[in-house]
């Protein structure tokens, strides 16, 4: 597996995008995932994105994290907010996502930030799982989706 930087605008972003937009559809029932973002959110040092490449070049998982202060939706200073995180259905199990999240959060930490955190929710119970077993703890709920009942927010300090 091969881990490389690229845009959250590159093509092969946005087809891993597409995908787990596509897959938050079905669990949720809604477009996916309607946070507002930019590629310019997750340019360095105000943030990161990444994809894990199999041995044939072939994109098989992403993420990425974006800096966050104090503002309106429940963020702190200091900040990294958790994007995308994002495995194909045929490489799950096999470690990509705890490579891919340790990756961010280094990354996050050598940038400055103090606290990476996430929103995910009810129905994405192996995310939840590999975010607690990855020393996050549930947090006060922030972002595009803090007042719905199904979401779920978590913190680490970096």
């Amino acid at each position: 597996m091969h881990i490389r930087r690229v845009s959250f605008d590159h093509p092969d972003a946005m087809k891993l995008n597409d995908q787990v937009q596509a897959e938050y559809a079905v669990r949720y029932g809604d477009d996916g995932d309607a946070t507002p973002m930019a590629a310019a959110d997750f340019e360095p040092p105000n943030g990161t994105y990444l994809i894990a490449y199999d041995e044939h070049g072939t994109p098989v998982a992403s993420g990425g994290w974006r800096a966050q202060d104090a503002n309106d939706e429940g963020n702190v200073d200091g900040d990294a907010e958790l994007k995308r995180m994002y495995v194909v259905d045929g490489m799950r199990g096999r470690g990509l996502a705890r490579r891919i999240l340790a990756a961010l959060e280094e990354d996050a930490r050598a940038a400055g930030r103090v606290r990476m955190v996430l929103e995910t929710g009810t129905k994405q119970p192996e995310a939840i799982a590999l975010y607690t077993s990855s020393g996050y703890e549930p947090c006060a709920k922030f972002g595009y989706y803090r007042l719905y009942e199904s979401s779920r927010c978590f913190a680490k300090s970096l």
